[in-house]
């Protein structure tokens, strides 16, 4: 139980900082420099208290070894890749709230969908990655198994928010992209 509510302090952060309302508050407190800035100090801090904080789980639900174990981690790999492709996209500096304060001032650009690379694949190609990361373990361990399925579960209920907040932003755009890439997370399943 108390790895659940340690997750979900960490993850109702995320949730809520990214609705535009809560960014809207942010910046009304802070130089606009620093909104993206406060959001990650505050992020990587609850995931550190979560992580610090979290409760071991007795059991084994499964231990690899020998070549499967170098597969899984291999396909960890992968997955770490992929979301480096996948933030680079977006903006690596961008994402992590560098780029707002020590670059230079950001021209105003318009917000784009990007439908190449890792986002032709799924919707939300950073979150794909992150449930191979997560659920490829070599051991998974009791532990692992609660933050696995718990960070899985908090990515698929907060996918449908997520969205809707790309809908207001992006309108029909957002529509035709969704109609072009069909998968939100899991090819062939959500």
């Amino acid at each position: 139980m108390v790895d659940v509510v340690l997750f979900t302090v960490f993850a109702l952060h995320h949730s809520v900082f990214a609705r535009s309302g809560a960014k809207a508050w942010v910046r009304a407190h802070v130089p606009p420099a620093l909104e993206r800035s406060v959001y990650v100090w505050i992020a990587s801090l609850l995931f550190l208290a979560t992580c610090a904080w979290w409760q071991p789980v007795g059991g084994t639900l499964w231990r690899a070894t020998g070549p499967i174990a170098g597969l899984l981690l291999a396909v960890q790999a992968a997955a770490g890749a992929f979301t480096l492709v996948a933030a680079r996209s977006m903006g690596v500096l961008e994402l992590a709230g560098v780029r707002q304060v020590w670059g230079p001032p950001a021209p105003a650009l318009t917000p784009t969908l990007d439908d190449r690379g890792p986002y032709a694949i799924v919707r939300h190609p950073i979150y794909l990655a992150w449930l191979f990361l997560v659920w490829a373990a070599p051991v998974m361990n009791g532990t692992r198994l609660v933050f696995a399925a718990t960070s899985s579960l908090y990515l698929v209920a907060a996918v449908p928010f997520e969205e809707a907040d790309l809908r207001r932003q992006f309108g029909a755009a957002y529509a035709d992209y969704s109609r072009r890439v069909r998968w939100r997370l899991l090819p062939g399943l959500y």
